[in-house]
């Protein structure tokens, strides 16, 4: 069954990605503009207001910096100006502390001297800081106000002497959060709009860009396809063709043997019966020749000797020429065959090791099993001078390696070319026209090796 892959493209996969990227950078970038924004509006809002609160408070603490309190009098001024200025309505709560953290001033006429521990911003606002932040009114001086409001802006402004820079108290004022909350909201939905105008537009240069990159590596890509698809006819052509030429040079190796069995036969049957019928002529006529007259017996003598050692000539060509394969003979017979002519011609024992299943191969096989045996045995006693000769034979399930080996002088193969060495040459190509590899492995001093793997079987062509 085919399997299917219903998972998305990789553009799509990418643009997933990066669609989830940019939204939770547009979050962070957001939030952060949301909290820088929430910050400035209230640094902004309650810095111009405690300008415009120190221009009622101070000129009332002027009169008693020196003083460390605020007596009746000054507390009436102050309770004055929430009640009939305008400062009552920008103002819900009121306080004026001095550096030991004591309430100087209070409209809650019950926190007026009493001391809180300093908290950070009032201690930030006496070294010259004015300090504004939304309060939730957790700190203990602030009972009064929680039991009315949930949260205040809440802004800690210092007093200066007037005509120096010597803070001489500290104002802390709260306002209702409601108008600057508003403000806020409107500045925070600009600054969102804006960061999602922009996240959007990314996105839609980013989703432009890996489209049009898409369509062009599609592009690519099917013009590639079709180049391997083209290559890929181009390999099973000459693949065929391969098998097809492999197969022919098969065919030709069966029939080589066949027309060389041919011409053994026919040099047997013709010219050598032929030249045994004159010798036998020339033993008749020495024997009616009973006077050695004009030196005609010594001529007699001398034809017959020539005649004999061309008929042992043709004799031996014929047997050399014809290879004792058939169709039924496996790899190891084969080399049996070629090592038992060797032992029988040169008189020389060969160690013979045939390993793996014995199986029939094709008549090309064993004839190339045959010859290579045969060729490499007599290259080694012509050329090498051996004391002993190994011949494997290792049947494996589609091929037969053969190896013949000596302790003969060796030579330099790797400076040897088959020009040299007309008899490699000849396995070589021999073993290569039916779809084996040769190799010949050799060095001064450390004998010879010949190494061929050979198919069991000539390759066939499909078509």
């Amino acid at each position: 069954m085919a399997y299917s892959d219903n998972r998305p493209s990789f553009s799509t996969q990418f643009l997933l990605l990066s669609l989830v990227v940019l939204v939770a950078g547009m979050l962070a970038i957001g939030l952060w503009i949301h909290r820088a924004i929430r910050e400035a509006v209230v640094s902004r809002t309650a810095g111009v207001t405690a300008l415009y609160v120190d221009s009622f408070i101070a000129p009332v603490i002027q009169d008693f910096a020196d003083l460390g309190e605020i007596p009746i009098q000054g507390r009436e001024r102050l309770d004055a100006l929430l009640s009939e200025t305008s400062f009552g309505n920008e103002i819900v709560a009121f306080k004026i502390w001095d550096r030991r953290g004591e309430i100087l001033y209070s409209p809650r006429s019950d926190l007026i001297g009493r001391t809180f521990e300093m908290a950070d911003d009032l201690t930030r606002a006496f070294d010259g800081e004015v300090v504004s932040k939304v309060s939730t009114l957790e700190e203990p001086e602030n009972v009064y106000e929680r039991t009315r409001w949930d949260s205040l802006i809440e802004t800690y402004a210092p007093v200066r002497l007037e005509g120096s820079d010597r803070i001489v108290a500290v104002s802390e004022f709260y306002q209702l959060p409601d108008a600057l909350e508003s403000e806020i909201r409107q500045a925070q939905v600009s600054g969102w709009l804006i960061v999602g105008a922009a996240t959007i537009i990314m996105y839609l240069a980013l989703a432009d860009m890996v489209r049009r990159a898409t369509n062009t590596i599609r592009s690519q890509s099917s013009e590639l396809k079709t180049k391997v698809e083209d290559l890929e006819a181009t390999l099973r052509e000459n693949t065929k063709l391969q098998h097809r030429i492999q197969s022919a040079a098969s065919r030709t190796t069966a029939l080589n043997e066949q027309y060389l069995r041919r011409v053994s036969a026919d040099i047997h049957d013709g010219p050598a019966q032929e030249v045994a019928f004159a010798l036998m002529r020339m033993d008749h006529i020495a024997e009616s020749v009973t006077a050695p007259e004009n030196g005609a017996q010594e001529e007699i003598e001398t034809l017959r000797r020539a005649l004999a050692s061309a008929l042992d000539d043709m004799r031996a060509i014929a047997q050399g020429l014809r290879s004792p394969i058939s169709s039924e003979m496996g790899p190891c017979e084969a080399a049996r065959r070629a090592v038992g002519d060797y032992e029988r011609i040169y008189g020389q024992d060969v160690v013979l090791d045939c390993m793996g299943e014995e199986t029939v191969a094709s008549v090309a096989t064993g004839i190339t099993v045959y010859r290579i045996v045969q060729e490499s045995l007599a290259n080694s006693y012509k050329h090498a001078g051996v004391n002993q000769v190994h011949v494997s034979v290792h049947c494996e399930p589609e091929d037969v390696v053969i190896a013949v080996r000596d302790d003969g002088a060796g030579f330099d193969a790797s400076r040897q070319s088959d020009e040299a060495h007309l008899g490699i040459a000849g396995m070589r190509e021999r073993v290569e026209m039916i779809g084996g590899t040769f190799d010949v492995r050799s060095a001064p001093g450390q004998g010879a090796a010949v190494v061929a793997r050979i198919p069991l079987s000539p390759v066939r062509s499909d078509v």
